[in-house]
């Protein structure tokens, strides 16, 4: 069986590569990984994003034949080929539940994402946050709390899965902009970099030495 091949973009910077990338290393997954620079000015980048997928963004995964994009997807798609890295809980009501969350953390969030977006270079600092910034950390937190509550811990529904692949981004997030957070969120935020994984693309996010002007700005 071929390996795996997973393109991002910069750890630095690329809070949706993070996703696949963590599921897949957390999880012991052999998998060859193409780092691309984004938001360069180099047309060669461009064209080699493209040469993976023509939707043009990373993350993508290639299995053989088999071309998946999107952080969520690629990670459904682990976990049809992995069911037994238990990516997904095996109880149909928590499985809905954590499709829910992390469906949740696709397509919401976007003050946060916005007003704080990751850049692990970023000297520790708090800063300003909207109202409704405010109002994505107060209900990920919620989510974090609910789920560690009704599941056990350490990590979001018992043992490291999707849904804490899916908001890993969200923990440097919180760390980077010195957010605030009550200490369940902390303990949760400990227990995720405590991660190997978690730890092995922080290391090397920090290495990267591409420096993206419009990211550096918060």
């Amino acid at each position: 069986m071929a390996a795996l091949k997973l393109a991002i973009g910069n750890k630095n910077y690329s809070s949706w590569s993070m996703r696949p990338w963590l599921a897949l290393r957390a999880n012991d997954i052999p998998f060859v990984e193409t780092v691309i620079p984004l938001y360069t000015d180099n047309p060669a980048d461009k064209e080699q994003i493209l040469s993976f997928s023509r939707a043009g963004k990373v993350p993508v995964l290639v299995d053989g034949e088999t071309v998946v994009w999107d952080s969520l997807a690629i990670i459904e798609y682990i976990a049809e080929c992995y069911p037994e890295k238990k990516l997904w809980p095996d109880e149909a009501a928590a499985r809905a539940h954590a499709r829910s969350v992390c469906a949740e953390m696709h397509s919401g969030f976007v003050a946060l994402r916005s007003e704080c977006g990751m850049n692990l270079h970023r000297p520790i600092r708090p800063v300003m946050l909207s109202a409704d910034a405010k109002a994505n950390v107060a209900r990920i937190e919620e989510i974090w709390r609910e789920c560690r509550a009704r599941y056990g811990g350490p990590f979001l529904f018992g043992g490291f899965g999707a849904a804490d692949a899916m908001y890993a981004p969200v923990v440097h997030r919180l760390r980077t902009y010195a957010i605030d957070v009550a200490p369940d969120t902390k303990a949760y935020m400990e227990t995720m970099m405590a991660l190997p994984a978690f730890q092995e693309w922080t290391r090397e996010g920090l290495a990267e030495t591409l420096v993206i002007a419009k990211f550096e700005d918060a």
